[in-house]
């Protein structure tokens, strides 16, 4: 449940305007999830939660992470290297690859927002799509990348 609580907690702040602890505890009510605010507090220490100096809204603390940009010729570069093919059904994408090759992709950190999520095994990913329309136009996207 803690690990359950605390995903939805980044969720929430990295979504919308969190100023307080009290709110938060609403918008988890809100999902299901009650808390106390002990419980909150720890969570926000665990998290290394921050307020912003600009609202006063709790953040992330920021690290060194790779730009989109740099991620996502990274995953363009292993499109045009190692897709074999794709198939789309509904809001899902089946990527095949070269055997050995599925794991670097690295789609999910693209931080492409129609992208719910990835499982990749050693040839294959699947891709879950937000919308069968998103769907279709990263099939076509990639499929454009692995052409060249």
């Amino acid at each position: 449940m803690k690990t359950y609580r605390q995903s939805a907690i980044l969720e929430l702040v990295s979504r919308q305007v969190v100023r307080s602890q009290a709110t938060l505890r609403q918008q988890l009510a809100a999902r299901g999830i009650t808390a106390t605010q002990a419980t909150i507090s720890r969570d926000i220490k665990d998290l290394g939660l921050v307020k912003r100096a600009v609202d006063g809204a709790y953040q992330r603390v920021q690290t060194e992470i790779p730009s989109t940009a740099v991620t996502g010729d990274r995953v363009r570069r292993a499109i045009v290297e190692y897709l074999c093919r794709v198939d789309r059904v509904q809001q899902l994408l089946v990527l095949k690859t070269d055997p050995g090759q599925a794991q670097a992709f690295a789609l999910d950190q693209a931080a492409w927002p129609e992208l719910v999520g990835t499982v990749a095994g050693d040839d294959t990913i699947l891709a879950v799509m937000r919308t069968e329309r998103s769907a279709r136009s990263l099939e076509r996207r990639l499929e454009r990348w692995a052409k060249g």
